[in-house]
């Protein structure tokens, strides 16, 4: 159980470390670890692989990510499930979250333009029966996701020493 955590924590931090090196950091050999990760594939554990990406760096055009707060009525029997589930099934939602606070759920959308989020938040989210209010952030600059740093800044490891 520790090693499959130990392997989910070094999966999460690279996504592509091959099972060799993963192999090589638990002490197994690579076809354990392969083993391993198919167990967890199955298990719907590991539910894909992705990349961080610096979309301003990148030669197409970037977007726009909005997180959007969601106040809902609970349904008697499903509480925030139902509605969540119309919501993240939306091909715009790229993350939905139940949270705690003033309001209920938090949704993160990705559009081409202001306009476009704007849309869904008018015509799709807000049109939803147990939505009853809505606020909506844009992402204005993208400093770290997903515990990377964003920028040309090389990572300085070294601690800092002050007199």
């Amino acid at each position: 159980m520790e090693k499959e955590k130990e392997l989910l924590r070094l999966l999460e931090k690279n996504g592509r470390m091959p099972a060799e090196k993963i192999g090589r950091l638990l002490e197994m050999d690579r076809q354990a670890v392969e083993e391993m990760l198919a167990d967890l594939e199955k298990r719907n554990v590991i539910l894909g692989y992705s990349a961080v990406v610096d979309w301003t760096k990148a030669d197409v055009p970037e977007g726009v990510t909005a997180m959007i707060d969601v106040k809902v009525q609970p349904k008697r029997g499903t509480g925030f499930d139902e509605t969540a589930e119309r919501i993240y099934r939306f091909k715009e939602v790229k993350a939905l979250y139940l949270m705690s606070g003033t309001y209920d759920l938090s949704v993160v959308i990705e559009g081409a333009t202001m306009t476009e989020v704007g849309q869904f938040v008018s015509e799709k989210l807000s049109t939803l029966d147990s939505v009853l209010s809505t606020t909506t952030h844009f992402q204005l600059k993208r400093y770290k996701h997903d515990g990377v740093v964003f920028g040309d800044k090389e990572d300085d490891h070294r601690m800092v020493v002050s007199p």
